[in-house]
């Protein structure tokens, strides 16, 4: 395989990689971790979730893992909207079961089928996927 080629990035990107003895997660690793984070009664965005777990361009990467690993890995994918508060999912096709869990959980809805992300938003204490940041 030639040096640069697109499978050879997306391996180097996304692969578990040794520094030091310590193994790192893959981004998949550390969105899934972030999502799991995401206490009931609140919300985060997609790029909230990607930008977390260190890709903060990786909205779409966050969509596709909800989408393929949400039943499996037990994720709380309806706790995860649009940065615009709204539910992504179209009506008939997810809509109506995300909005009734996150309404059993609490959060509340406008007329517009908007949550008010600064009353429902979730605002982690902890940085990228479980790290403590240092507050000084």
């Amino acid at each position: 395989m030639k040096s640069g080629s697109s499978r050879e990035l997306k391996k180097r990107s996304d692969r578990i990689g040794a520094k030091d003895g310590v193994t790192e997660k893959s981004f998949t690793d550390r969105a899934k971790d972030t999502i799991k984070r995401i206490p009931a009664g609140k919300v985060a965005s997609y790029g909230q979730v990607a930008a977390l777990a260190g890709s903060p361009r990786g909205a779409r990467q966050v969509v596709w893992i909800l989408h393929s690993s949400s039943d499996k890995d037990k994720l709380p994918w309806h706790r995860v909207i649009s940065s615009k508060g709204q539910i992504s999912l179209p009506h008939g096709y997810g809509y109506e079961l995300q909005k009734a869990l996150l309404e059993e959980e609490g959060v509340i809805f406008d007329n517009n089928d908007t949550v008010d992300l600064k009353r429902f938003g979730w605002r982690p204490k902890e940085g990228r996927a479980g790290k403590r940041e240092v507050r000084r």
